[in-house]
């Protein structure tokens, strides 16, 4: 018996690759599904199943192409319905896989199909769980996404999660390897550890949801207190591992497509596509196509694509570092965006030599920021409200990057304005955002409130994160 995690750093998600005896089991499949068939090619095994935990809201399974491709079975919990082919498991129901057992544990409240998987080994001993969004390490699911279409409150999905934990999970051995769909990073809950292997034994020590002694209504409470809203891109991606989508490769071969910066521009002029940048945020600083969103392939790319473009079926033009083009349209894909239409051929440097006009933002260093910083200097913190209510420049306002729209009316036209964030990154991206709203007087403070504190400019007293709300 041999369980592979396979992590993906920029969903902060977990794939599983379950060998036993010539037979695999997949756990929630990214969509580019070549490597798992490679892995078992190279294991001189099977595929049999694919086990979903349930319908993703925060990125797009590879479930119906790695079905396809090799003939295994999709397998849900109870309660879930689909428009393809898939077997829909009863609580308790047991999948052989070789000489191990996978036994499934309904367990709704992230949503009502969530199910957890138990892996037997060919003793008979409860060896792992893979508990999806039901259970993270530090943290569990939040109960606020299913509510339409459950027609539930978050309270009555808190309710059955708190039944789910202490009924089918809580009561399997401490020893019990935790293998979570999540880790830190994800939108799908709010404490999650930076671990992503543990033992259930660790968890009842440690996390929070999972307190001997803590009632239904103290859990009802605390798991819904401080629940940011979800992103908006999350039920379409729902939808789209509910209904069935395109083949990567499609995707692929079509936002792969090399365009003259005459062709790019013509489309980029005459239709809805925006124009995405995803080079370094020192490239971009430096020029970039006027009206261009910055979003950095080497930062949380997925997850900002998504809750900043929002609509999947948004038309993209991308301008990608030279060879990673494939990578970049298939990172979109993850989350749903399937429709990049193709990129700047040569770059920024072929945009540059045909003639055509560039754009650039604004840079100070920290140590610049200081002499030129005064108490009546308009600041901007677009870090998240958690990292602002921690510790900030004083003179500072909270405009989060997450909802930087709703603080558009918030920065001046007239006048400049410093704006920073953690470390650099999401500050050119709210840049970018301004500028092509036509907001133009930032100023951008490189290396962000990090770099602040090094450079000894006064911040507000500290306040531990964790004595916060997340």
């Amino acid at each position: 018996m041999r369980v592979e995690q396979m992590y993906t750093g920029c969903l902060a998600q977990g794939a599983y690759y379950i060998l036993c005896n010539g037979e695999v089991a997949i756990i929630d499949p990214l969509r580019e599904v070549q490597t798992y068939i490679d892995k078992a090619k190279a294991d001189n095994a099977t595929i049999k199943y694919i086990f979903e935990t349930h319908f993703h809201a925060d990125f797009v399974s590879g479930h119906l192409t790695l079905a396809e491709n090799t003939g295994a079975e999709i397998i849900y919990g109870p309660t879930a319905t689909t428009n393809f082919k898939a077997t829909i498991a009863n609580d308790g129901q047991q999948f052989p896989l070789g000489d191990c057992t996978i036994k499934v544990l309904h367990t709704p409240g992230h949503t009502m199909e969530s199910s957890t998987f138990l892996l037997i080994d060919k003793n008979g001993k409860e060896h792992a769980i893979f508990s999806g969004d039901t259970l993270f390490l530090g943290d569990v699911g939040r109960p606020d996404l299913a509510q339409k279409a459950a027609n539930m409150t978050q309270e009555d999905l808190a309710g059955l999660l708190f039944e789910s934990l202490r009924t089918k999970i809580m009561t399997l051995p401490d020893d019990t390897i935790v293998y979570p769909g999540h880790g830190a990073g994800s939108a799908c809950g709010k404490h999650m550890s930076k671990e992503t292997v543990g033992t259930l034994g660790e968890q009842k020590q440690s996390n929070y949801a999972l307190r001997a002694n803590m009632t239904k209504v103290e859990f009802i409470q605390e798991v819904t207190d401080g629940l940011l809203p979800p992103p908006s891109y999350f039920p379409l991606n729902v939808m789209l591992n509910k209904q069935g989508y395109e083949s990567i490769d499609t995707i692929i071969e079509r936002g792969t497509l090399a365009l003259t910066p005459e062709k790019f521009e013509l489309i980029a002029n005459s239709s809805d596509a925006i124009v995405l940048d995803v080079r370094s945020e020192k490239d971009f600083i430096q020029a970039h196509i006027p009206n261009a969103i910055f979003i950095g392939v080497d930062g949380s790319f997925a997850p900002w694509v998504g809750s900043l473009l929002q609509d999947v079926a948004q038309e993209i033009l991308l301008v990608v570092p030279e060879g990673r083009e494939k990578e970049v349209v298939t990172r979109l894909a993850r989350v749903g965006f399937d429709h990049t239409i193709g990129y700047l051929a040569g770059g920024i440097s072929a945009w540059e030599k045909a003639g055509k006009e560039v754009d650039s933002i604004e840079s100070i260093s920290a140590e610049v920021f200081k002499t030129q910083l005064t108490e009546d200097s308009l600041v901007y913190d677009v870090r998240k409200i958690n990292e602002f209510e921690s510790e900030h420049v004083p003179q500072a306002h909270l405009a989060s990057l997450d909802y930087l729209n709703e603080h558009l009316t918030e920065f001046p036209k007239d006048k400049p304005y410093f704006i920073y964030c953690g470390g650099g990154y999401r500050s050119v991206i709210a840049a970018s955002i301004l500028k092509s709203r036509g907001y133009h007087g930032m100023i951008n403070v490189e290396g962000g409130f990090s770099a602040i504190k090094k450079a000894g400019i006064a911040t507000t007293n500290f306040v531990c994160p964790t004595t916060l709300r997340n």
